[in-house]
């Protein structure tokens, strides 16, 4: 389809149209900070004050996926009283 100057394409307007209906719909965002093998008997020793080492190094990036596919890396953000995240780099699809 080729481009006749004007602002945008019937593609484009269509493909836009389609996102505004789903645009408000609820996804999960998830933040992993790492993880780890542990067996059946350490995890049962697991108490308050327990801890527990990951796989990552501090001050990686964390992956950020959105309903457990990853699309970017970021940093934890202090936010007033809570956490957020800062993404420091999207993740480009693989075909």
């Amino acid at each position: 389809m080729s481009d006749d100057g004007k602002t945008g394409t019937l593609e484009t307007d269509l493909l836009g149209s389609q996102f505004k209906k789903i645009e408000n719909v609820e996804t999960k965002l998830t933040v992993e900070v790492g993880s780890t093998f542990i067996t059946i008997r350490d995890l049962l020793k697991l108490n308050v004050g327990s801890v527990v080492e990951l796989d990552t190094v501090a001050g990686e990036h964390l992956r950020i996926m959105v309903n457990g596919v990853p699309v970017a890396r970021g940093e934890i953000v202090i936010m007033g009283e809570t956490l957020g995240i800062r993404f420091t780099d999207v993740i480009t699809p693989e075909n």
